[in-house]
C-alpha cells in the first residue's frame, strides 16, 4: 500500500504509521524516504533487547543493532512475505549478534551500572529484586554456547514460542526444544541459588510482554 500522492505532508506521519509492516517495506522498496524509518522506530527497541540479551554488552548490541538495521535496509527486497516482517528482522538482528560473537570474544561487562543504565534505556521493568535477578541471568547467558544462548534468549528471556523462534534462527523446532533443554541444564547449577525458576519465568514472562506489546 503506497501513500496517497495527495496527501498533505503534516497527515503523512499518521498516514504512514496506520500502514502495516510490510506495506511499509513495500513503499520503501518503492523510493518512500521515510518508510524504513518507521519501520526502525516500531522495532529498535525490540532488537535492542534482543542484541542486548545475546550479547550482554550494551556496546557491541548496539553495534549488532546498527548492522541488522543497515543489512534490513539494503536487503529489503528479499523480503517475500513467507514470515512476518518481524520475525525477518530479528533473524537479522540474531543473525548479526552471532557474527560478532564468532568474530571475536565479546569481553565480559565489568561495570554492572552500564548495564543497569543500558536496561533502564529498554522497555525493561525497573524493579531492584528483578534487575538483580535479570543482572544474574544475563551473566550465566553468556556462559552458554551461542546457539543455546539465541535459544534461550528468544524463548525464555523474550517470551517467543518454540515455534516463533525456530522461524527466527531458521532451524526445526525440536532443535530449539533440544538447545533450550541443554541450556537450561547448564544454567540449572549456576543459578541454583535463586530461590526458583519462577523468579527467571517471572521477569522473562515480564519483559516478553512489554516488548511484544509495546
Amino acid at each position: 500500500m503506497n501513500l496517497p500522492p495527495d496527501s498533505p505532508p503534516a497527515a503523512q506521519p499518521a498516514v504512514r504509521s496506520a500502514l502495516s509492516d510490510a506495506d511499509l517495506l513495500t513503499n520503501h522498496i518503492g523510493g518512500d524516504p521515510h518508510a524504513f524509518s518507521e519501520i526502525v522506530r516500531r522495532h529498535r527497541d525490540r532488537m535492542w533487547a534482543v542484541a542486548l540479551r545475546t550479547l550482554g554488552d550494551p556496546d557491541e548490541a548496539a553495534d549488532a543493532v546498527q548492522d541488522a538495521f543497515v543489512s534490513a535496509y539494503r536487503k529489503a527486497e528479499s523480503f517475500r512475505g513467507e514470515a512476518a516482517v518481524t520475525t525477518w528482522l530479528h533473524r537479522i538482528v540474531v543473525n548479526a549478534c552471532l557474527d560478532r560473537m564468532r568474530r571475536k570474544s565479546i569481553r565480559p561487562v565489568a561495570d554492572d551500572e552500564l548495564v543497569e543504565a543500558a536496561e533502564r534505556d529498554a522497555p525493561m521493568p525497573d524493579q531492584t529484586g528483578e534487575r538483580d535477578v535479570s543482572m544474574e541471568v544475563s551473566a550465566a547467558l553468556k556462559l552458554l554456547p551461542n546457539d543455546q544462548r539465541a535459544a534461550l534468549v528468544l524463548v525464555d528471556m523474550m517470551g517467543y514460542s518454540v515455534e516463533d523462534a525456530a522461524r527466527v534462527l531458521e532451524v526445526p523446532a525440536g532443535t530449539i526444544k533440544s538447545r533450550c533443554a541443554r541450556g537450561r541444564a547448564k544454567l540449572a547449577p549456576i543459578l541454583s541459588h535463586l530461590r526458583n525458576r519462577s523468579d527467571l519465568t517471572r521477569v522473562s514472562s515480564a519483559k516478553g510482554a512489554e516488548l511484544r506489546d509495546g
